[in-house]
């Protein structure tokens, strides 16, 4: 590989791999933690007993929310053609076309945003797609479960766990420089 002051230059396509892999792999060996953590929750008055390989929700959720970093971290344009690569890479895993697992992602991406309205802070957000997404609302007590919101104490122990599924961009970019298949 070629290196430009000490970055490596990578293809969009090998950095899409490299996502993909990492994701999908980081979320298959940890995913067993976060279903015992949402079990144990000592907000909810039943466990919501989450098997620990019932991970396809959560996920989406990650991708969906490291997506949205993607655009904080490389240009307009750059950042869409990293994410079309990774749809192309991660379509077939969940055994779709890229079209149907774009649209999956887009629809994870506004179910996050509506939940999280008005924020716009993304692992907030994925927090609380968990919270949606697993039903957890109907776990907790009275008051949450009417209202429909995560109580604050769960959602905030959550937070402190869904930053550890998120890529650390900043890192990559330090490492590596994206080229484009155009360039």
């Amino acid at each position: 590989m070629l290196t430009i002051f000490g970055r490596k230059k990578l293809s969009t396509e090998r950095a899409a791999h490299i996502f993909s892999h990492n994701i999908i792999e980081t979320v298959e060996s940890g995913f067993a933690d976060v279903a015992g953590f949402i079990n144990d929750s000592p907000e909810f008055v039943s466990s919501p007993n989450i098997q620990p390989d019932d991970y396809g929700k959560f996920l989406m959720i990650v991708i969906s929310g490291n997506f949205s970093y993607i655009t904080q971290y490389f240009s307009e344009g750059q950042d869409k053609e990293i994410i079309d690569a990774c749809v192309q890479k991660l379509a077939p895993a969940f055994g779709m076309t890229p079209v149907e697992f774009a649209s999956k992602v887009k629809e994870y991406k506004e179910c996050m945003s509506r939940a999280n309205h008005p924020s716009k802070n993304i692992i907030y957000a994925m927090s609380k797609g968990v919270f949606v997404k697993y039903g957890l609302a109907e776990y907790q007590e009275e008051y949450f479960k009417l209202m429909k919101t995560p109580n604050p104490i769960f959602i905030k122990n959550l937070d402190d766990l869904m930053k550890n599924f998120l890529l650390d961009w900043e890192a990559f970019n330090e490492k590596y420089k994206i080229v484009s298949a155009a360039v």
